[in-house]
């Protein structure tokens, strides 16, 4: 294995989990770096499951000893990947894979050049807006308020598509799951040595699909939906 860095970003509520999840499960050789921040658990998180969750005084006391590849602070709670992971993924020989915004992703880029970024879109911002009622149900929280200024921050956050290196839209999770095990497993081949077979060239011709330039026009549509004003009851018009 090369060490390669996979960064995958979303806006709440677009599936980001699930699919981190069964690329996980699918694809051998890939270290998960679990973030650590300062909000408190929702449903059934888990501390050292979905984050380590430590106090600010801890996480600034991490900041201070270095100990941190990325950090941001998002809607008043900090959140950030330990470098330690990536130390722990190259002496394994394996790939690390970041779960990060896109704050933590700028910062990574900037610091590993060579990483590979991936932005998971929703089909639309109606879709995300009923995913985002759906998990705010969950929670228990009935705030209109809240839905209104996840689905400002997922419009701002989806502006930053245009830095990435691939654009997976989750419409279908079944297709989203495949197109990332291409793009993994693409950059990979391209990495290694010797001329590659046709399966390989497949491999990286569907992975290609995916790349900002030619996935761009239908990003640009789905960036063009969250234009559209959100009615009192939800849907959008």
């Amino acid at each position: 294995m090369s060490g390669i860095v996979f960064i995958i970003s979303a806006p709440s509520g677009s599936g980001k989990t699930t699919l981190t999840n069964e690329l996980l499960r699918q694809v051998p050789d890939l270290l998960f770096s679990i973030s650590y921040t300062t909000r408190k658990p929702r449903g059934s998180e888990m501390h050292g499951r979905e984050y380590f969750f430590i106090s600010r005084e801890q996480f600034e006391e991490m900041i201070r000893r270095g100990e941190f590849l990325e950090y941001a602070e998002v809607f008043g709670h900090c959140y950030g990947t330990a470098g330690r992971f990536l130390e722990e993924a190259r002496a394994e020989g394996k790939d690390l894979l970041l779960d990060i915004d896109v704050q933590g992703a700028a910062q990574v880029k900037r610091a590993l050049p060579g990483s590979v970024s991936i932005f998971i879109l929703p089909p639309s911002r109606e879709v995300l807006e009923k995913r985002l009622r759906d998990r705010s149900q969950a929670e228990h929280v009935r705030s209109e308020e809240v839905i209104r200024r996840r689905l400002e921050a997922a419009g701002k956050e989806i502006e930053n598509y245009r830095t990435y290196d691939y654009i997976v839209v989750n419409d279908r999770l079944d297709h989203s799951v495949d197109e990332l095990k291409a793009i993994v497993a693409a950059e990979r081949l391209k990495r290694s040595q010797g001329k590659l077979s046709p399966e390989a060239e497949s491999i990286i011709a569907s992975a290609e699909r995916c790349r900002l330039p030619n996935a761009q026009p239908r990003a640009q549509q789905i960036l063009a939906s969250f234009a559209a004003p959100v009615t009192p009851g939800g849907s959008t018009r």
